[in-house]
């Protein structure tokens, strides 16, 4: 009875401090990073695991195109979000909502645009947590 109730003690001590580690998002899309090939992605490589966090940065004035979203590792610039998948997160970038971004995939292959996958998310705002 005694151990029953210090894991339950224990329990509820610990069990709020787990919750608010928990974070929930909802995947805004999965893409194939664009630009693999011209930037930094080939040189760091090795150093790169599924799960690592990517910083999405708005390019608005880029020259080929006005929803360019450049996409890095670790302060590094790897690529970019393609074309044809980037007006839904340049707008939610330019709107202020905050975006969270990982790598989902990495695969070796001669072809560029199979080595990185990568999640965009949206995190969701825990009920008890407002600003």
């Amino acid at each position: 009875m005694l151990r029953l109730l210090m894991f339950l003690l224990a329990l509820g001590v610990w069990a709020p401090s787990l919750h608010a580690q928990v974070a929930a998002h909802i995947l805004l899309q999965d893409s194939p990073l664009a630009g693999f090939q011209y930037h930094a992605g080939k040189a760091l490589w090795p150093q790169m695991r599924v799960g690592d966090a990517l910083a999405l940065i708005r390019e608005p004035d880029n020259a080929f195109d006005a929803n360019a979203v450049r996409i890095e590792w670790q302060g590094h610039k790897i690529g970019y979000v393609p074309r044809r998948d980037n007006a839904d997160a340049a707008r939610f970038l330019d709107r202020g909502q905050a975006l969270a971004a990982r790598i989902s995939r990495l695969a070796e292959g001669r072809d560029p645009w199979s080595r990185i996958r990568f999640e965009i998310l949206i995190p969701l705002q825990s009920p008890g947590k407002a600003e």
